[in-house]
């Protein structure tokens, strides 16, 4: 190793301990991705050691147009140079209108013609509160209705609609799903049995649920596993609570600005829902939050919800730039169809590999859930248990590999992929080959310990040949003609130095 590399790792593994040592024990992503981020452009971050990374975190889902996008980068100096106030509460601004004049642009027509903005503090969950606040304010009632798996935040009111939640007032309905049906059958038979269960709950008046102040819901579970909901079954959870004035509140924090496919993600289903909370990629990779929402619910009192950083200026001139972008490019059906084809790759490796339990989602928001291949299968519905520590090892590999992705799901057993909307052809045949090649080398580690993970016989290949070099289970996807050739042989490489 030369001087400079061994300064680099020096230097990289300094700033890592001292995280370590100063920062809190509640730190996430640092401690699966042992990273230090120097520069970033698209997909690609380059780290204090000098590694290139593949980025299919993209800040959870903030960086829709992927790390320094041009066309952010200029808003942003646009602002800076004009002498325009950077902090200006919620006072209007040309910034400001701007921003409010593209987002509902965007809007499905409909809900823009008689819809009010919040701005709220920089983060989702605040605008989940936000939301919350209104609806109670609205309905005079306080109760609220979520589902299993959701996530809306780490507040107090948030969490309480939250998977996970203990102290509650909140009540807890049946998200429908293929692999973990809770009643065991999935496909439609299974969402129309949870929509009559939700009618049970607030028809029965013995079911010991008052009417609620409002309904909130994901049009696909990130945290809970990336699943996405029926378009049937959105539109029968709109059907039900227009029907007993009940506000539908879709959180559209992770699913808007494109990653499904459409421009938001109630527009598959065709709804139009009473509230939005809206966040992550709005604010165009900085802090931006909103809830936007029928005119007729707007009662609130002045301050009834407010925040000192609601007046983000740069993140509202990010946001504008990432918007309009997003809309002329038609980066949204892009989304949709490079996702569809990712999946369809992907499933192969469920074919190959009993440690793959489910390949699903929508557009560019896509996950993989792995599963013990030896448990015994619920004769319900046929799944698997989760196998977080198999997941965890996919990451790690991944990692080796130059790629970065998450784990969700109810105990962290889904790999997730959320790149930029901005990736092209040849990175993602890139990311699937990493991908595929981190599970073949776990599921032949699992297959060597006494397990049962892969389908298929050993290659023939040493453990670290398959896992640092040959991105086996990539070429053998790529030798059925499922996916393109990269741009070069970097991209195939195992190494995370030849990071394209």
């Amino acid at each position: 190793m030369s001087r400079t590399s061994e300064g680099t790792r020096a230097a990289h593994e300094g700033i890592l301990r001292r995280q370590s040592a100063r920062e809190s024990a509640a730190r996430t992503y640092a401690r699966a991705l042992p990273i230090v981020p120097v520069r970033a452009r698209g997909l690609t971050i380059e780290g204090a050691d000098g590694r290139r990374y593949l980025d299919c975190l993209s800040g959870a889902g903030t960086l829709t147009l992927g790390h320094n996008h041009p066309v952010v980068l200029e808003a942003i100096r646009k602002v800076l140079d004009s002498g325009a106030p950077l902090h200006a509460l919620d006072l209007a601004t040309p910034v400001e209108d701007a921003f409010t004049t593209e987002l509902f642009r965007t809007l499905p027509p409909e809900f823009a013609a008689c819809a009010r903005v919040q701005f709220c503090g920089p983060a989702g969950t605040d605008a989940v509160e936000a939301a919350f606040i209104l609806a109670r304010a609205a309905t005079g009632r306080t109760g609220m209705l979520a589902f299993t798996g959701a996530y809306h935040g780490m507040t107090a009111g948030a969490l309480e609609a939250s998977a996970g939640a203990t102290d509650v007032r909140v009540t807890r309905l049946p998200y429908p799903q293929d692999y973990r049906c809770p009643f065991g059958i999935g496909g439609d038979r299974g969402a129309e049995l949870a929509a009559r269960w939700t009618e049970s709950v607030l028809d029965d008046p013995k079911s010991g649920v008052p009417q609620p102040a409002g309904m909130i819901l994901e049009p696909v579970q990130g945290e809970g596993g990336v699943i996405p909901a029926p378009d049937a079954w959105m539109r029968r959870m709109r059907e039900i609570t227009a029907a007993r004035s009940i506000p539908l509140i879709v959180d559209e924090v992770e699913t808007g600005v494109g990653r499904t496919g459409a421009f938001w993600a109630v527009e598959h289903s065709g709804i139009t829902p009473d509230v939005m909370v809206l966040s992550k990629a709005i604010g165009g990779s900085l802090p931006l939050a909103v809830v936007v929402y029928r005119d007729d619910l707007d009662v609130w009192q002045p301050g009834a919800h407010a925040g000192t950083f609601r007046g983000n200026q740069l993140a509202m001139a990010a946001g504008t730039a990432t918007l309009a972008y997003v809309r002329k490019n038609h980066l949204a059906e892009r989304a949709g169809t490079l996702g569809a084809r990712m999946l369809d790759q992907l499933r192969l490796l469920a074919d190959e590999f009993s440690c793959v339990g489910d390949v699903r989602g929508r557009g560019l928001m896509i996950g993989v859930e792995l599963v013990d291949p030896e448990a015994t299968p619920d004769p319900a519905g046929g799944s698997r248990p989760a196998a977080p520590e198999l997941a965890a090892a996919v990451q790690r590999e991944c990692l080796r590999r130059g790629l970065i992705v998450e784990l969700g799901g109810r105990h962290g057993g889904v790999v997730r992929l959320l790149p930029p909307l901005t990736i092209s052809d040849e990175q993602a045949s890139a990311v699937l080959d990493r991908l595929a090649d981190a599970v073949s080398a776990v599921a032949r580690g699992h297959l060597r310990r006494g397990g049962g993970g892969a389908r298929a016989e050993p290659d023939g290949r040493s453990d670290d040949e398959g896992s640092l070099g040959g991105c086996s289970a990539g070429g053998r996807l790529r030798d059925r003609g499922e996916l393109p050739e990269p741009a070069d042989q970097g991209r195939r490489s195992g190494c995370a130095e030849h990071t394209g």
